[in-house]
């Protein structure tokens, strides 16, 4: 088993490397980068903001900063290639491209990117003005809270849930829990978040539950307990919204996994030798049932923090990790974007060999290393 954990570790960078490569080679040809939406703004009427930033690059050092910074794509080398850049001063040109690190060959840019991601030197962000760690630290916490809770809260309720409808079913509980389901499966979580933002957060009937953010204004007055309970209290209706919406899935799984297994001839042989209910089905279904579910617990968790709570995080004003990623694609912030990706990968790739590992653990006759993987 050593000798499969260690291949696997190997191939991190190696994956880890193709990934980053294959996204940057993307972006070169993406319309729309970060010199184009300063041309556009200083085309526009808000110049003071663009010469804000302008300076800000000049005064910083452009060369320093495009060192940094140089998560950046953009297949543009010459001020006529980019668009609105008709009738600026070269000169003006020039000087964003060094801002942004565009006077140098994406090849350059690449090397000098992944170079500073080996020692975790992400850059600034091209428009907040901010060092990129900086930023994901800040943001966090509200993804951690979100994304861990949530998932937890799934598993809690979907194991257990799942497990029931298998033994029972066919009966009126799995009919009408199916009911369920079908609802939380079919509808989208932020349909129910804004249903829930109606009913209980001042919408038209209660207010019951504050609208935004994560904790009140008064946080740092609060006592200890206070704090953990104006804490969930912002938390209850942005995880009930994300719960609803991803249990379906993950009960449906489990019951099926745990009807695959109950069929089968050793449960049969279980129950011949005597062997109580309880017995056959938490010493034996459960252990070989689990395996699918615990394959997916990784994926889950990843897709919670980072992907799953984008909109809800719009919805509640929740300023995570999800709403920054997305707000540095519609921006064009490259090393935001390019870092994220770069951490969101490496955790990936973490957690699916963590994955495998549980795997071994859950069943110690799966031998990943004896299967040659």
């Amino acid at each position: 088993m050593l000798n499969y954990i260690l291949r696997r570790l190997l191939l991190i960078p190696v994956t880890l490397f193709g990934i980053m490569l294959l996204n940057f080679a993307i972006i070169q040809f993406a319309p729309g980068g970060p010199v184009e939406q300063v041309i556009a703004q200083l085309q526009g009427t808000d110049v003071s903001s663009t010469a804000r930033v302008t300076n800000q690059g000049s005064d910083s050092g452009g060369g320093s900063r495009s060192d940094a910074s140089s998560a950046s794509g953009n297949n543009f080398s010459s001020t006529s290639d980019y668009r609105g850049a008709q009738g600026l001063d070269p000169e003006i040109i020039k000087q964003l491209e060094v801002q942004f690190g565009f006077d140098k060959p994406a090849h350059e840019r690449f090397w000098m990117m992944m170079k500073n991601y080996l020692t975790f030197d992400f850059g600034q962000s091209y428009f907040q003005d901010r060092d990129v760690v900086d930023l994901v630290v800040d943001k966090m916490p509200v993804s951690i809270s979100l994304g861990l809770w949530s998932t937890l809260i799934i598993y809690i309720i979907s194991i257990p849930l799942g497990i029931t409808k298998a033994v029972r079913d066919g009966s009126n509980f799995d009919i009408w829990s199916s009911a369920a389901i079908i609802v939380g499966f079919a509808i989208p979580g932020f349909l129910f978040a804004v249903m829930l933002i109606v009913v209980f957060a001042g919408g038209s009937y209660l207010d019951w539950f504050p609208l935004r953010g994560l904790t009140s204004s008064n946080w740092e007055q609060l006592s200890l307990w206070g704090k953990i309970v104006d804490y969930f209290w912002h938390l209850t209706l942005p995880i009930i919204a994300l719960t609803i919406s991803g249990f379906a899935t993950l009960t449906m799984l489990t019951k099926n996994s745990f009807l695959d297994e109950i069929n089968k001839q050793y449960v049969v042989t279980a129950r011949a030798k005597g062997l109580t209910e309880k017995r056959v089905l938490y010493g034996h279904v459960f252990r070989n049932a689990m395996l699918l579910i615990i394959a997916g617990f990784p994926s889950a968790l990843v897709g919670m923090l980072f992907t799953g709570s984008v909109l809800i995080e719009v919805i509640f004003s929740l300023d995570g990790l999800g709403l920054l990623g997305f707000n540095a694609v519609m921006t064009r912030d490259y090393p935001v974007m390019f870092a994220t990706l770069y951490f969101f990968t490496l955790f990936g790739l973490i957690m699916n060999l963590i994955s495998d590992l549980s795997y071994h653990l859950v069943d110690p006759r799966i031998d990943f290393e004896a299967r040659g993987n």
